[in-house]
């Protein structure tokens, strides 16, 4: 579960905060350290690509001081069947618990929440940054795409230190063949640690990187999702290349 820090306040304190109780029924590794928890969708419980939700562990075995509640974004997209939520592999009582969890474990959710959501409009081309377990709801984004046929024009750029590492990588890559207008570019920040091969890009994110594959870097929206000194760097960057404030949308991720 990629653990939301810096989610608008805002949009939690307008949102409808309803409370569901759901059942654990899979989880699976996507990634090294990285986990996806899938719990059965509660009726009625309806949310759009991007939303995210607080999961809170009644009564668990152990705890400790950073509680029982996290804020995660849901991985899953609103036409698929179960609720899916993805986290890097720490140490702590929280993920301890859910990790051993038995399947058919009832836990406690609120929300949906956010409105970190696509635009209505499709005029203007999207640009997704993500790095990690950012990437997220930007995958719940592009498969609600796919599913819906969405116009909107879609450029996914995703970090990671090695494949190995990156949740999602091949799904991502596919779905280039069921959305005519997305695009995918992939980078590798510590390649050498990788047992594999690799044939993308390497190196942060930056403006060079942005430039090679954007025709033009002032013009799209840009959605921006990662550890917070990735989602700060990328803002400062996006700005000084002249794209105004008010056409970059960020969130930073805690939890890794």
């Amino acid at each position: 579960m990629n653990e939301v820090a810096g989610k608008d306040q805002e949009a939690s304190l307008n949102a409808i905060e309803a409370r569901y109780r759901v059942r654990l029924i899979a989880r699976r590794e996507v990634a090294q350290r990285t986990m996806a928890f899938s719990f059965e969708r509660p009726s009625g419980f309806t949310f759009k690509a991007g939303q995210f939700i607080d999961l809170m562990l009644p009564d668990p075995p152990e705890t400790d001081s950073e509680g029982n509640t996290r804020a995660f974004t849901i991985a899953s997209a609103p036409s698929e069947e179960r609720l899916m939520v993805v986290t890097r592999l720490r140490d702590t009582a929280f993920k301890r618990v859910l990790l051993r969890m038995p399947f058919g474990t009832m836990v406690n959710i609120k929300g949906p929440l956010g409105n970190f959501t696509l635009p209505e409009s499709s005029a203007r081309p999207l640009v997704l940054l993500a790095g990690g377990i950012g990437i997220t709801p930007f995958r719940s984004m592009l498969v609600q795409a796919a599913v819906q046929h969405l116009p909107h024009r879609l450029e996914l750029f995703y970090s990671n230190r090695h494949p190995e590492d990156a949740p999602f990588l091949d799904e991502l890559q596919d779905l280039q063949r069921k959305i005519p207008s997305y695009t995918f570019v992939a980078t590798m920040t510590q390649i050498e640690e990788s047992d594999g091969s690799w044939t993308g890009e390497t190196g942060y994110l930056d403006h060079a990187m942005l430039t090679r594959h954007l025709q033009g870097i002032e013009s799209p929206l840009y959605y921006v999702v990662g550890p917070p000194s990735m989602v700060k760097g990328l803002r400062t960057m996006l700005k000084n290349a002249g794209v105004r404030q008010v056409d970059i949308r960020t969130e930073g991720f805690a939890g890794y």
